[in-house]
């Protein structure tokens, strides 16, 4: 399986580690364009925490890092040499807008599609995965794993498990800790479970 990938340039990694271990899932918490500037312009063009990968709404796959560097996105994993890490374009939760039928996120961000509706970490509104990121994001973990020969397998939920660096697979964020929220409830982790798996050789 090959993912078509749209390469962005003008990024700062911190080094390289070719040997990777583990892929971690997380999203944007606000519109994707929002993201990138954010992540090229940061602290004056020297932001570190930036992932490898993007994939945007409508599925296409940016390419930010080489997989075989490493930045500080997201040192908690004291692992995170050994990690790839792929962003998905997600508002996260949501808030009612009490003046209209629309949605707000933590940055004032308006949602005004359909939302998915689950109780999770003090929150009950989310703004769903799209079905081209599933795929696009089914399609690069499998390509990733082949590559670097991480199993291809991942927890299949967003709960904090304890020890989580030391998994090799594929993890999102809200398996290190409970403060944060992605990846969030929508996200099918069923069906990507079954994907894995289904091109997982016995």
């Amino acid at each position: 399986m090959r993912t078509e990938i749209q390469e962005l340039t003008g990024f700062n990694s911190v080094g390289r580690w070719k040997n990777k271990k583990q892929i971690l899932l997380t999203h944007t918490s606000r519109e994707g364009g929002e993201y990138i500037n954010a992540l090229k312009h940061r602290f004056n063009g020297e932001y570190t925490k930036v992932p490898h990968y993007l994939i945007r709404k409508d599925g296409r796959v940016f390419q930010l890092l080489d997989p075989e560097v490493y930045s500080d996105y997201f040192t908690k994993n004291k692992n995170h040499k050994q990690t790839i890490v792929i962003t998905l374009e997600n508002l996260g939760w949501l808030k009612k807008n009490p003046l209209n039928a629309s949605y707000i996120n933590w940055i004032g961000n308006i949602y005004n599609q359909s939302v998915y509706e689950r109780k999770w970490r003090g929150h009950i509104f989310w703004d769903p995965y799209t079905e081209s990121q599933m795929e696009s994001v089914q399609s690069l973990c499998l390509d990733l794993c082949d590559r670097f020969n991480i199993p291809k397998t991942c927890i299949g939920h967003n709960v904090k498990i304890d020890g989580i660096e030391q998994y090799e697979g594929v993890v999102t964020k809200s398996n290190f800790t409970s403060n944060v929220t992605d990846l969030s409830p929508a996200f099918d982790y069923e069906e990507f479970l079954k994907v894995l798996e289904e091109n997982e050789p016995v």
